[in-house]
């Protein structure tokens, strides 16, 4: 409406003055509805082809959108396992800081774990104790089978020696009967021999990797417990956390409530413009917006980043092909935009609707060697169709708060 009441001004107004002042016609006399036509065609013409060609210029090299808002992200509280909970630590909404826990799982099962895993270490360190205590009576026993070792060998030497100075003072089976007994001695000594590198085997490899074992269980049984705490992993709010004492939570059905973070949709907005514009938004494009959460107020921004690609042609690989048809509105661009003053977002509830005008930049076309004076006149007249498209934002800023409301039904 704006751009044809300003091309108004500049066709059908001067051509209905020179016909009314110039000429002495008159309205409802020379000037009828029948000649209307004939006599301001020209100027109807000119007006039509002018509104077209400006609003073509005003949409393309300044696009604008309904379609923004401040996205945020929202963690869903769930635990790692499923359990009944025990105590809860926050309400329904409130603040949480980092690392605060938010509910408690109920937790016999891990501590009974935890407890059987103590003992077992207990029972490994008394084994071990045990062990030493073999160790030594096996070092013992090593002493008294060698000593009982050398004394049946001394008796055979001695039985030996007088045998081979007369045979008829020593028998041949009392000979045999040493040497048997010489043989139990040596086995008896590798016996206490064998006992002792089996309790040292014991105290220096199994005993151990078993207390390993066991405090590998211990701690294993301690994270267990630790996760039956659930705790926040960033400073942010609990909304509509519903979870009370006894209720069962599993992590495959749903979750307890959501976790939004603190600086969750306070630094950024992301718009998403028509795919007409994909030639024209750039990074480093000025930009003003205006939300319903903070009406009258236009924030300045500028374009930091851009979306490669269009949502709406995504897909996913199944059992059936896709049909183009089935689409049927057509993507965006989306567009990240960031406030070009620090404090520019203060006050925008994250999450709120809001309008955005984005403004072509052609100051380096107009700065080059190449460009000609019709471009140069074609440029400045985008510019100044700009500022026609920023007074149209401040308007829509002011009338935004009235649609919401009777759009609301307030």
């Amino acid at each position: 409406m704006l751009e044809l009441l300003f091309c108004s001004l500049l066709t059908i107004l001067p051509d209905y003055l020179f016909r009314r002042y110039g000429q002495g016609r008159r309205i409802g006399k020379e000037i009828t509805l029948f000649s209307v036509w004939f006599e301001l065609r020209w100027g109807i013409t000119a007006c039509a082809m002018l509104t077209v060609g400006l609003i073509t210029v005003v949409f393309y090299n300044h696009p604008s959108t309904t379609n923004a808002t401040l996205f945020f992200r929202a963690v869903p509280i769930m635990p790692e396992n499923r359990g009944k909970v025990a105590e809860v630590f926050v309400g329904l909404s409130g603040r949480v800081e980092k690392g605060a826990p938010i509910f408690r799982l109920d937790s016999s099962a891990q501590e009974a774990a935890a407890e059987t895993a103590r003992r077992r270490i207990a029972e490994t360190e008394a084994a071990l104790v045990v062990a030493r205590s073999d160790l030594a009576s096996s070092e013992s026993k090593i002493q008294e089978a060698r000593s009982d070792l050398q004394q049946a060998q001394d008796e055979l030497r001695t039985k030996q020696e007088l045998m081979r100075r007369n045979a008829n003072v020593v028998a041949q089976r009392e000979i045999e009967r040493l040497e048997v007994r010489v043989a139990g001695r040596e086995a008896a000594v590798n016996s206490a021999a064998a006992a002792r590198d089996t309790a040292q085997i014991r105290i220096s490899t199994q005993l151990p990797a078993e207390r390993d074992s066991a405090q590998a269980d211990l701690a294993l049984a301690q994270i267990d417990i630790d996760k039956t705490v659930i705790r926040a992993g960033f400073t942010g709010r609990v909304e509509q956390f519903a979870l009370r004492a006894g209720d069962l939570v599993n992590p495959n059905m749903r979750a307890g409530g959501v976790l939004i973070p603190e600086e969750a949709g306070r630094s950024s907005l992301q718009a998403g413009f028509s795919q007409i514009e994909a030639q024209i938004m750039k990074v480093g494009m000025v930009a003003e917006a205006t939300c319903v959460s903070k009406p009258w107020v236009i924030i300045p921004m500028v374009v930091t980043g851009l979306q490669d690609f269009i949502a709406a042609g995504q897909f996913r690989g199944g059992e059936q092909l896709i049909d183009v048809q089935q689409i049927a509105k057509p993507g965006t661009i989306l567009t990240f935009l960031e406030p070009l003053y620090p404090d520019g977002l203060d006050g925008v509830t994250p999450g709120s609707s809001c309008i955005v005008n984005a403004y072509s930049s052609n100051h380096d076309r107009i700065e080059a060697k190449d460009t000609g004076s019709v471009k140069r006149v074609a440029l400045h007249a985008v510019d100044a169709v700009g500022l026609v498209h920023a007074m149209i934002l401040r308007i829509q800023a002011l009338l935004l708060p009235i649609q919401t409301l009777v759009f609301s039904g307030h």
